[in-house]
């Protein structure tokens, strides 16, 4: 049996979602292992999952608190610059220290996530085996193809063709003091010199989140790119993930309208509040969960504006597989939750890929997108009867459910990793 080191950026969506597959790579005999700076250890909640602290002295206990909070709400331009070079911080920080952690642990194979670099970078200068994994939208690059941030869709005229250039040129130069720092260890390390996320991708096996019928159409992914549709737990729950709680008891007589901004965004209390307001117009019920972003006094304000119920976390599949509608951010494990449950979006970006996802949403015509920071409550409400009222949404969805409960999931995901090592 295999052990397998787990490298990802410290956020616990990511962290989630690989936990999910190195739970299944337990229950199948292998060890898996968490790399990364001594906060990071409490995303870990299955306790037959080990966590490995590198970093502590450039990253030490108590850190990872002021990233989170500048990568949630960066501001303007100079949040955005701030944020990538933190990023440059924690990468160059694993890089350094991922190879000692590697031979200690006796370390066979890497999972690694597609958005940290150092988990490919180190793997290929060890010459050790891994899998990347893409939690987020995958960051395999073709013409024509928008990169995950990017708020529109696909083409392959000569315009389209034209925007995505030009669009990626802009990113990659903003991504300047990260492409620099990747630059900088690949030298150290002895691998070939190139610092982008899409050059350090496994030539063995890469695992996406995705399912073909619900991406843009893509010509130029290697053959050993998998779409194998949301990782989530397969076997037993985790023990002390939020979402084993139960959902609360909701009548049968009015529309169910769950509301999630996910584990970074759930702090933005002016944003529930136009989504709680906008609930009570259009006269329906409200889950709303906060991930734990809010106190109690901000609870109690949610409840009176038109929240039904307002919690920290929710049972995120119970909720999408009852609702009638999903308000969210479009990160990718809502949206791939939305789509497996057939219940229709109405999406809110605010960063990261989040326009990607909402972009993917609205090429398939699965749901409505608004502007988070501009729409009102009167809008909002008047998008969410909408998405109520139009059965068509729905109907899209069903096709594509379809797919994702044919992908096959964590269980093949971990079949492709096992593979890969053969």
């Amino acid at each position: 049996m295999a052990h397998f080191g787990v490298v990802a950026p410290a956020f616990l969506s990511h962290f989630t979602t690989l936990s999910a597959l190195a739970g299944a790579l337990v229950d199948r005999g292998h060890k898996v292992t968490f790399i990364h700076r001594p906060d990071a250890a409490m995303f870990v909640h299955d306790p037959r999952i080990g966590f490995h602290a590198v970093g502590t002295a450039t990253h030490p206990p108590g850190s990872l608190a002021a990233s989170m909070r500048l990568a949630a709400n960066p501001g303007g331009p100079l949040g955005v610059s701030r944020v990538i070079r933190d990023m440059a911080r924690s990468t160059t920080m694993l890089c350094e220290t991922l190879p000692a952690a590697v031979e200690r642990l006796r370390i066979d194979a890497l999972l690694a996530d597609q958005m940290e670099a150092a988990g490919g970078l180190v793997a290929e200068a060890l010459g050790l085996p891994f899998v990347s994994i893409a939690c987020a939208l995958p960051v395999n690059r073709e013409p024509g193809i928008p990169l995950p941030v990017m708020p529109f869709g696909p083409g392959t005229d000569a315009k389209s063709l034209k925007i995505v250039e030009e669009s990626t040129r802009v990113y990659d130069w903003m991504m300047g003091p990260h492409r620099r720092a990747v630059e900088a260890q690949a030298r150290r390390l002895g691998v070939p010199v190139r610092g982008m996320l899409h050059e350090f991708l496994s030539p063995r096996a890469q695992i996406s989140q995705t399912v073909e019928a619900f991406e843009f159409p893509r010509r130029a992914l290697p053959p050993h790119f998998h779409h194998v549709g949301p990782l989530r737990p397969v076997a037993r729950p985790m023990t002390g993930r939020p979402d084993t709680r139960t959902l609360p008891a909701i009548a049968a007589d009015r529309p169910f309208v769950f509301a999630s901004l996910g584990t970074m965004q759930g702090g933005r209390f002016g944003l529930f509040l136009r989504i709680a307001r906008a609930c009570r117009e259009a006269g329906v019920q409200l889950l709303l969960a906060h991930c734990g972003g809010l106190g109690k006094r901000q609870e109690a304000v949610l409840l009176k504006s038109g929240a039904t119920w307002v919690t920290d976390f929710a049972p995120q599949q119970a909720a999408l597989a009852r609702a009638d509608a999903v308000i969210s951010h479009a990160g990718w494990n809502t949206v791939m939750d939305a789509v497996a449950a057939q219940t229709p979006m109405l999406a809110l970006p605010i960063a990261f890929d989040h326009p990607g996802g909402a972009a993917r949403m609205r090429h398939a015509g699965v749901g409505i997108q608004a502007s988070a920071r501009f729409t009102g409550a009167g809008r909002l409400a008047r998008h969410l009867v909408r998405l109520l009222d139009d059965p068509t949404f729905a109907q899209r969805l069903q096709p594509l459910a379809d797919k994702v409960a044919q992908a096959g999931g964590t269980a093949r995901a971990a079949d492709i990793v096992e593979a890969a090592l053969k």
